[in-house]
């Protein structure tokens, strides 16, 4: 099961969305980079990087604006 969690994100003119902090397991994450994207049938996946060079493997699902954790950096899968 996915765990969900809170993400703040623009919006650019096209509908891209760019994550720019999360909230996972009550602490907050600065988004400082973007990676690789792709859309899959459960979603839009989009890896990030914070400050401090933590990687996360985030899912969007736009039909429902919600967010979820796909991969922390502990590399445990939460899928």
């Amino acid at each position: 099961m996915m765990e969900s969690i809170e993400v703040v994100a623009r919006f650019n003119q096209q509908g891209k969305v760019y994550p720019l902090s999360l909230r996972w397991q009550g602490r907050d994450y600065l988004v400082e980079a973007t990676g690789r994207r792709w859309q899959a049938a459960d979603g839009l996946h989009i890896l990030l990087l914070t400050p401090s060079g933590r990687a996360f493997e985030v899912r969007y699902m736009a039909a429902d604006n919600l967010w979820f954790m796909v991969k922390a950096p502990s590399d445990r899968i939460l899928a």
